[in-house]
């Protein structure tokens, strides 16, 4: 959906400024209307300030300094200073340039009058849309430092569950590097001196040599038609998914895939259900949850889904029975979904389906490799076994041959 920066009177008679989402410009206009605000200049908001942020250094900065940056803030707020005095006081003693640069930034956005998540929006790299969203949750309904506790369990908790991910699949990734730079080594210093030895005996090579060879003359004489095509298809690969087509086909592959999807499905119903949650009890209406839920979920399979819940919700239907029709929620969250609208209580609900995914996520994770090995075993041995084959059946070939003369 598009962004426009507009600039405005509020009723105070005093000039604000920032972003709103809006399909239109005309609905923009309507948006700032019903918020009590005069619009003076609506404009869509263009790519270029993005663009310019990543060349001054305002790129992603790392999860730590983000946790640090907000836990540093929740403190201060709590202790009861000023806005403005707390964002100075960090931009004094934050080392992250990009960070230090943003937080310049968000200080004369908010003196211009602009509140503080219109203000961090502008630098969606650093502060992700579920960050601004929770912010201006905080801001309207009065609870900042309470939303703000609430968001670093948020990045705290996502940042354990990608790197404890990340842990278990880096054993694996090696493994198979290394295998696949053993074949390519063996298929290409080791193989060629055994067949010339075998050729030169008058040997007939076996089936296993023959494919060998063949595969050792196609990474020798075609080696750059090879790399060319590499290059092309992860290029192609890259270029596709970042279409919205693309992105689906990826995102709905590595949830179905074997072994890691349960993992992918399972962190994700995880995410869904504490940051339902969190933003059920920080009073945000259920079709604005939703839509929160359809920026932030980082699939884009799991995005159609929300859409296509909110679209069955405006039309009357409750939340359990449009999720019914998604084969990505499992029965128990469904169920707990349904006994929260008819208790009223759904915040409490994603809260007991959060702990139980987390718990789930965490079995799933020191399970994968246990699940990979097999797999990597059963690979090495049929690299091992393809070239025992191509070297030792025609090596004991040799050897008949020798005792016969």
């Amino acid at each position: 959906m598009p962004k426009y920066f507009y600039q405005a009177i509020n009723q105070n008679g005093e000039e604000v400024s920032g972003t709103v989402e809006a399909e239109s410009i005309e609905i923009a206009n309507f948006i700032l209307v019903s918020r009590e605000l005069i619009p003076s200049q609506v404009k869509e908001q263009s790519e270029t300030n993005s663009w310019l942020n990543a060349l001054a250094g305002i790129s992603k900065i790392k999860t730590v300094d983000l946790i640090m940056f907000t836990k540093q803030f929740h403190s201060m707020l709590v202790a009861g200073i000023p806005i403005l005095r707390i964002l100075s006081i960090l931009e004094d003693q934050t080392e992250n340039k990009g960070l230090k640069q943003a937080i310049s930034s968000v200080i004369k956005d908010i003196h211009q009058g602009s509140s503080l998540s219109d203000a961090l929006q502008k630098f969606p790299r650093i502060f992700e849309r579920l960050y601004c969203d929770m912010v201006k949750a905080g801001e309207i309904s009065g609870n900042l430092p309470i939303v703000l506790e609430r968001l670093i369990y948020i990045i705290e908790h996502e940042a354990k569950v990608r790197g404890d991910i990340k842990s278990a699949l880096r054993y694996p990734m090696i493994v198979l590097i290394a295998l696949v730079g053993a074949f390519i080594a063996l298929l290409t210093f080791v193989i060629p001196q055994f067949v010339s030895i075998f050729t030169s005996a008058g040997l007939v090579l076996p089936w296993p040599t023959r494919v060998a060879m063949s595969l050792y003359s196609m990474l020798h004489n075609y080696w750059y038609v090879l790399l060319v095509i590499i290059i092309a298809i992860v290029l192609g690969l890259r270029l596709y998914f970042k279409t919205s087509n693309g992105k689906f086909v990826k995102d709905s592959f590595l949830l179905e895939m074997p072994i890691v999807g349960p993992l992918f499905k399972k962190a994700a119903l995880s995410r869904f259900a504490s940051i339902f949650a969190i933003l059920q009890t920080s009073g945000v209406p259920i079709m604005q949850s939703l839509t929160i839920l359809s920026a932030t979920m980082g699939n884009e399979a799991l995005t159609r889904t929300f859409d296509n819940i909110r679209e069955r919700i405006k039309e009357g239907a409750g939340i359990s029975a449009p999720l019914k029709s998604s084969k990505y929620f499992t029965p128990m969250v469904i169920d707990m979904i349904a006994i929260g609208e008819e208790s009223g209580k759904i915040d409490e609900m994603m809260r007991a389906v959060a702990i139980h995914y987390d718990s789930e996520v965490e079995y799933a994770v020191k399970g994968l490799s246990d699940a990979i090995g097999p797999v990597l075993i059963v690979g090495l041995a049929v690299v091992v076994g393809f070239f025992a084959l191509a070297i030792f059946m025609p090596m004991w070939d040799l050897t008949q041959l020798a005792t016969k003369h």
